[in-house]
């Protein structure tokens, strides 16, 4: 797990030094950096697996050069089907430049023949068109586009990764991310034509030719949807590279980087079957589970569980002595942080412990600990939520002992959990009314045609044409879907856990996100995932299985901020609330949906003060109060 940094356009080595510096606390284990005339790349390692041998950039014999965020969690196989390449590491991240190495990807360049001219020398000079933020051929879209060349040698890889990796010989850079997007992988491009890659939108602030600016169409989605759309981000020209996906790049006849293809190299959808019978299928899907936990536990370094006490975190817990025993590895203790003993996850993860016979390291929260930590909460988050503050001070408290923690996230939107799946009516209406109330000249065209205003096609922020309330919340199993492609998983809960666990050098794995357990997870029916009021029917049967106590197998699903800490949240919430619609006042397309919202209100504030105010450069250490009051 690191910080990885590119830029394509220039080799400008300081660049990216200047970039990997500010994702320092991605990678504490040390800062390296690699570049050629056209290309540079930056890494800020956290060592996990082959702790002394695999500093990054790190170059193969073929002229090809790699930076990568994550892990290839089976690059051991990988490494016996690669056995002639020449090894210079025993880590996961080299399988990368082996896989493409012997990848049959010779035809990478012929995909952007109609783009070309043919110069004297025989070289290409690719042409180009501005198409919204970037520059990309005219095919890059196609079915023959150069992107569909790695395919098949990335659809190999199992794990969580974001990677970039320059092809000096073809000049190409090759970038992708993981199927579900548990690792980030952002973009932009300057005003001169290069084009900027990092795991954080922060990195960027480096470039001198890059100013942070609000993306208030971008904005408008995350304050009604309640979280980020397909590949926007925040920050207005920043993209994500969508999960799931490749894109090759390259310079134009000008020097400008430019988009040469994008594929997609799998996909996910959600098929419920016609029955699902306990007796005969928990098990499967509990052994799905097993060994999605085995594969995370891959590591060199000390692992935990991140445990808050519900059934999700749970399950990783319940089946930790099995997956360790199945891996070779140590049995992971636990973590649990709440505001006091008496909260009832506190008390549920000490009942999980105990009757597991796992280690348990628990804390409580301070009474100012919020005060303190929002500011880090919100530079780190890049985002508007408030309500996970406790994330800061567990994510740093566990990194005090282990590298590596196992989380419950994905549950719930494989297993039918939220609250909102339940009355997906009412949820489509408070959607619609936020939208409504707006008033906001991009609300309509949100709705009904996105293409109206913004740019479409290949790698643009905005994947589909429209996102009409009632018809992707039209029932559970659209639900489910439009929620695992656009966005409520990758951009909201997903980057929820990266960016506090990374501000602390703590790496964050993901057992429900595992390929066993999504294809075991996509054909459960609705009926098992949610019956009434009640939800995860087949996730709570397999949990039946485990010597979890029932009193947590079925354990109702409670919001993680404000169940874990619900009395210094209101506190905060209620000091700072009175100032919410003053501020909301300063967003005048805005401010309507914000005056519903005081806490979005609160966070849009600190977001503004933290990223844009200054360039988005060096005030993480002001005070709370400071930064609130102190906005451009």
């Amino acid at each position: 797990m690191c910080g990885i940094t590119a830029v394509l356009g220039v080799g400008d080595l300081s660049l990216s030094r200047a970039m990997a510096d500010i994702l320092a606390h991605r990678g504490p284990d040390g800062i390296q950096v690699w570049g050629d005339e056209n290309c540079s790349l930056g890494h800020s390692r956290l060592s996990i697996v082959d702790l002394a041998g695999s500093d990054q950039p790190i170059g193969s014999e073929h002229g090809c050069w790699l930076v990568q965020n994550g892990e290839i969690y089976n690059y051991r196989r990988l490494r016996r089907d690669y056995s002639g390449y020449e090894w210079k590491t025993k880590g996961d991240g080299e399988v990368i430049l082996a896989a493409h190495h012997f990848s049959n990807n010779g035809a990478s360049s012929s995909g952007i023949s109609n783009s070309t001219t043919s110069n004297d020398n025989g070289s290409f000079a690719i042409r180009s068109t501005l198409v919204g933020n970037l520059r990309r051929t005219a095919n890059a879209d196609a079915t023959n586009n150069p992107a569909n060349a790695h395919v098949e040698w990335v659809s190999k890889l199992d794990g969580i990764f974001g990677f970039a990796l320059w092809d000096s010989k073809r000049q190409e850079l090759v970038l992708a991310r993981d199927p579900l997007g548990v690792k980030p992988l952002l973009r932009t491009i300057t005003p001169s034509g290069e084009l900027l890659v990092a795991s954080e939108a922060k990195a960027f602030c480096a470039h001198p030719e890059y100013t942070p600016r609000i993306d208030e169409n971008a904005m408008l989605a995350r304050l009604a949807f309640e979280y980020p759309l397909d590949e926007t981000t925040l920050f207005e020209g920043v993209s994500q590279v969508a999960p799931a996906t490749i894109e090759t790049w390259s310079l134009d006849s000008e020097g400008r980087a430019t988009l040469t293809g994008v594929a997609t190299y799998s996909a996910e959808k959600v098929m419920p079957s016609s029955s699902w019978q306990p007796e005969v299928d928990a098990a499967p899907l509990l052994d799905s589970l097993c060994e999605s936990i085995q594969d995370r536990l891959m590591s060199d370094v000390p692992l935990g569980i991140i445990l808050s006490g519900g059934l999700d975190s749970s399950m990783v817990a319940g089946l930790a002595h099995k997956a360790a025993a199945q891996a070779g590895q140590p049995v992971p203790e636990c973590w649990t942080v709440a505001e006091d003993e008496d909260n009832p996850d506190f008390r549920a993860a000490e009942e999980v412990c105990a009757a597991l016979d796992l280690g348990h390291h628990t804390s409580t929260l301070e009474e100012d600990c919020f005060w303190r930590t929002l500011p880090s909460l919100g530079w780190h988050g890049e985002d508007l939520d408030i309500s996970v503050l406790f994330f800061q001070p567990l994510f740093k408290k566990m990194a005090s002992s282990v590298t590596v923690g196992l989380c419950g996230q994905g549950a719930d939107e494989l297993h039918g959990g939220y609250p909102r799946y339940r009355n997906l009516v009412g949820h489509q209406e408070l959607i619609s009314s936020r939208l409504l109330a707006s008033r906001h000249p991009f609300a309509d065209h949100l709705v009904k045609d996105i293409s109206a205003v913004e740019s479409q096609g290949a790698a643009q922020p905005w994947r589909a044409s429209k996102h009409n309330p009632a018809e992707v919340y039209s029932d559970v199993t659209s639900t489910l879907q439009f929620e695992m492609d656009h966005g409520q998983l990758s951009n909201f809960q997903l980057r929820l856990v990266d960016r506090h666990s990374m501000a602390h050098g703590l790496e964050v794995r993901v057992p429900f996100l595992g390929s066993a357990h999504r294809k075991s997870s996509h054909t459960i029916p609705v009926d098992w995932r949610i019956r009434g009021k009640q939800e995860k029917l087949a996730l709570r049967a397999a949990a039946a299985l485990t010597d979890l106590p029932s009193s947590i197998v079925n354990r109702p699903k409670l919001p993680a901020g404000t169940a874990t800490s619900p009395t210094l949240l209101n506190e905060l919430l209620t000091e700072l609330r009175p100032h919410a619609n003053e501020w909301a006042e300063r967003y005048s397309g805005l401010q309507r949906i914000l005056k519903t919202q005081p806490d979005m209100s609160i966070g849009l504030r600190l977001f503004e003060s933290l990223h844009i105010t200054d360039g988005g450069v060096g005030r993480e250490k002001k005070g709370l109060w400071d930064l609130l009051e102190d906005v451009d």
